[in-house]
């Protein structure tokens, strides 16, 4: 068994998840600290050049530099089949501003895979090394072309197979889902799997899945021998996870809820307001994220529940702070 690499030693990177993690949450978590970069919702390519208002609106970070308003490194995701549309959207992400390229082929959806996007292609290792190999050639040198996967379709047989083609295809980095396909999110997370293909890759390899807390982090990266982390639903559940790992903080507990609940505030205030149809929504699945610590957040989410307007959902979170919290 490969020997552990202490967490604050990693890096950390903070998950791509579609409807999620907008740019938004990215600049709420990446500014709680711990994040050496993130990855933003995947883009959807086809057959064609998107225009320069797609890649805008799912990283309006390229506006700034390609970072964060707290200087977190954000790289565009591409999701798709057709090498050559990935390729020229790639060199539009690069010229756009964009700090690296991200290839996604661990998205489970349906949806996705009926379309031949994501971890479908996993079935056909060749491809996903054509795929890289054809994006890579068309980027410049000096932007990262990183790749995520999950450990297979089915299952982990072609793994190995899969992670030497990306390698041989000139990719930067890889992070890898510790689940195939039709794990789809259940636990648990089969980190050691991964060991069998890090080989002298550690430094290039991020493991991803089920790292909810600081001793799990230390657990995934002894099981599978990667030298960094990748957070996606964890970080929702604890905003603060990131900076405990990277300060080695194992017996600190998450950020103070009475803390947290102005975080919550604010993003909806600022974020969750600006479409009529879907006002509070993002508010409430943050909330259903976080009640894995924090039971108060059970508490605001059935204050939230069935309102749908901005001053019912702020009042509330007024009756939150001086009912549930006496504060």
């Amino acid at each position: 068994m490969s020997t552990a690499i202490r967490p604050h030693l990693s890096k950390i990177v903070l998950a791509p998840m579609e409807g999620v993690i907008d740019a938004a949450m990215r600049a709420r978590l990446t500014k709680l600290g711990g994040y050496s970069r993130c990855v933003t919702e995947f883009i959807r390519v086809s057959d064609v050049l998107l225009p320069k208002r797609v890649f805008m609106r799912l990283c309006p970070e390229l506006a700034e530099g390609g970072l964060t308003a707290s200087g977190v490194p954000v790289y565009v995701q591409l999701l798709g089949s057709n090498p050559e549309a990935l390729a020229i959207n790639a060199q539009r992400a690069a010229a756009l501003g964009a700090r690296g390229v991200d290839l996604n082929f661990g998205c489970p959806a349906k949806t996705v895979n009926k379309s031949m996007g994501g971890s479908v292609l996993l079935q056909e290792p060749d491809r996903v090394a054509a795929i890289v190999a054809g994006v890579r050639d068309a980027m410049p040198a000096d932007i990262p072309l990183t790749v995520k996967i999950r450990i297979g379709y089915h299952d982990d047989q072609l793994l190995e197979q899969i992670v030497a083609g990306i390698w041989s295809a000139g990719a930067s980095e890889l992070a890898i889902h510790a689940r195939t396909k039709f794990d789809g999110y259940k636990p648990p997370a089969y980190w050691a799997t991964v060991q069998d293909v890090v080989h002298d890759r550690a430094r290039q390899l991020y493991i991803n899945g089920e790292i909810w807390t600081v001793a799990d982090s230390y657990k995934a990266i002894q099981q599978s021998g990667c030298e960094h982390l990748m957070l996606g639903r964890g970080a929702l559940a604890a905003p603060d996870l990131a900076n405990r790992i990277a300060n080695d903080a194992v017996d600190q507990p998450p950020m103070a809820w009475e803390l947290l609940v102005g975080e919550i505030e604010e993003q909806f205030l600022q974020h969750d307001c600006n479409s009529p149809r879907h006002i509070g929504n993002r508010t409430k699945q943050w909330l259903a994220y976080l009640k894995r610590h924090y039971p108060e957040a059970l508490q605001l989410f059935a204050r939230l529940r069935t309102l749908r307007d901005v001053q019912s959902i702020a009042s509330q979170f007024t009756a939150h702070r001086q009912q549930d919290l006496s504060i």
